[in-house]
């Protein structure tokens, strides 16, 4: 469907950049007529501007259901898991180079969600790198867009439950069935990209 409308779009583009002539460019005294043609074509550009704004627009869509294919929708959103490990800043920055972020699980039922994903997409990993971080502050945490993160899903079996100055990263771990718990950003680890569905 959005294959045949993005063909129709190109088309009607196509007819209307090539079926109008352009404005002459003299200063001269333009007759009239001349001037309801000069009318026409700002409005022919105005269309296609809007035709080619609506064809990026089908792209970025197809795009998104592609991944949502490739990964998990949930929650008006989709995950997608990484294939290869990285440090914390350069998953965050692959994450931000697809145009999204790290995932922020923002209650119990996304937390569950990520985790069922990744159990199922990655079992022989054993943590992955979400959005959250303290490393501005050590004990505060925030997501990836330094906003106060209000729900936590800390591993209370560790000693520290979050870490110390060293460990300032946050990674879900299957080895405790979803909790979350500190880790070294140096570390590599695989991680979650989040896509927000419009």
């Amino acid at each position: 469907m959005a294959q045949s409308r993005l063909l129709l779009l190109v088309i009607c583009i196509s007819v209307l950049q090539f079926g109008y002539g352009h404005p002459s460019r003299s200063k001269k005294a333009v007759p009239a007529r001349q001037r309801d043609t000069a009318t026409e074509d700002e409005d022919t550009r105005t269309q296609i501007d809007k035709l080619w704004q609506e064809v990026n627009s089908l792209k970025e869509m197809q795009a998104l259901q592609t991944v949502c294919l490739r990964g998990i929708k949930a929650h008006r959103k989709c995950y997608l898991l990484s294939e290869q490990a990285k440090h914390y800043h350069e998953a965050n920055e692959d994450c931000i180079a697809q145009g999204v972020t790290l995932a922020i699980p923002r209650d119990i039922n996304q937390n569950d969600e990520l985790t069922d994903y990744v159990k199922r997409s990655s079992p022989a990993s054993k943590d992955f790198w979400i959005g959250i971080t303290d490393i501005v502050k050590e004990g505060q945490y925030v997501d990836v867009n330094s906003l106060p993160v209000t729900f936590f899903h800390w591993d209370r079996s560790k000693r520290e439950l979050t870490g110390g100055k060293r460990e300032s990263c946050v990674a879900l771990s299957l080895a405790a069935q979803g909790k979350w718990h500190d880790g070294v950003c140096r570390s590599q680890k695989k991680y979650i990209c989040e896509y927000l569905i419009p």
